[in-house]
């Protein structure tokens, strides 16, 4: 299953601006990625980073459920719509 690359870009904004504004997962978001505030703006039409946005969220079922709640979504669309926007880039071999 997957989602197209429109709603796949548009989940990834919701989960950036979700990102911005949960100040703590923030902080580790920008301490576990090297990435700056100045990079979520300059980089925010990016599909990668994009694309690492929501990878990292998916990290944490907790996240997952909080931001899928606040943007009534499926659980499982962060995923999805990481898959489209990373492709091949996300692929694990474990």
């Amino acid at each position: 299953m997957s989602v197209s690359q429109e709603v796949a870009e548009t989940t990834a904004l919701k989960a950036l601006a979700w990102l911005v504004n949960n100040e703590e997962v923030c902080s580790v978001f920008l301490g576990s990625t090297g990435a700056s505030v100045e990079d979520l703006r300059a980089r925010a039409a990016e599909p990668d980073f994009l694309g690492s946005v929501l990878e990292f969220i998916t990290m944490d079922d907790a996240w997952v459920v909080d931001f899928c709640d606040s943007n009534a979504l499926a659980y499982e669309v962060p995923m999805m719509a990481a898959a489209t926007l990373l492709g091949t880039a996300r692929m694990h071999w474990t």
